[in-house]
């Protein structure tokens, strides 16, 4: 049977009310800002597997199911921003940015975050562990707690570095064998490093310097023109 759709403020109170019933249950975790509709809380890594399995078998939280599980790079978080007050449907405004170098050895430049279903009480949860080591990010696996998280963190693990402690088989799953790097780092190059081709004369694919020249998107900018404004474009006006 199709679910009713709840009103906002029906959501807000059901959030409200699971957020109470995790901080009941699971004392001292910082709930995160989120949107009316959602719960976040932040875990400390030490406490990782101890929350999730609580998550898991509480009778009153029941999130059986993890949805997703994927790496953060805070390292340009807040000084590239779109200065816009609205929504972008129509464009963006531009760009602001800091010039201050960034620190790439930053503390909680790492993070990753859990998706997490309950089908008992259909509810949703967002979980985020920050990686105390930044140069070597590492947080347990959730593996034992949540079989499919395999997969996830071995993306994780093969696009940002962030490795799990405990992964039965943590291994790189979408880019090549022997990829230098993590592509979804912050400063990692847009263009890469490498680039691969097959040479006839070799015949074998072949590794070379990147030949790609670098180029900066620039985003459209649409802004208001009174000429299309509805009082001067109403049929009914004189011309």
């Amino acid at each position: 049977m199709e679910q009713p759709i709840q009103s906002p403020a029906a959501a807000s109170a059901a959030s409200e009310a699971l957020a109470s019933a995790i901080g009941a249950r699971l004392r001292d975790l910082r709930r995160l800002p989120a949107l009316a509709h959602e719960v976040a809380f932040e875990v400390e890594p030490d406490r990782l597997l101890e929350v999730c399995r609580t998550l898991r078998d509480d009778p009153e939280l029941r999130f059986e199911l993890l949805m997703d599980v994927c790496g953060v790079d805070y390292l340009q978080y807040g000084r590239e921003e779109w200065l816009t007050t609205g929504a972008t449907r129509t464009g963006f405004s531009r760009a602001r940015e800091v010039n201050a170098p960034v620190d790439p050895d930053m503390p909680g430049r790492f993070a990753v975050v859990y998706q997490l279903l309950s089908i008992t009480h259909n509810r949703r949860l967002r979980l985020r562990v920050i990686c105390a080591d930044t140069r070597e990010p590492i947080v347990d696996s959730v593996v034992e707690v949540w079989p499919g998280a395999n997969w996830f963190e071995r993306e994780a693990f093969d696009l940002f570095g962030i490795m799990f402690r405990g992964h039965p088989d943590l291994r790189r799953i979408l880019t090549d064998y022997g990829f230098i790097g993590h592509p979804f780092r912050k400063d990692f190059p847009l263009i890469g490093n490498v680039e691969t081709r097959y040479d006839p004369e070799k015949k074998r694919v072949v590794y070379e310097p990147v030949s790609i020249v670098p180029r900066v998107l620039a985003p459209k900018v649409i802004r208001h023109d009174n000429r299309y404004e509805p009082a001067l474009t109403a049929p009914e006006l004189p011309r």
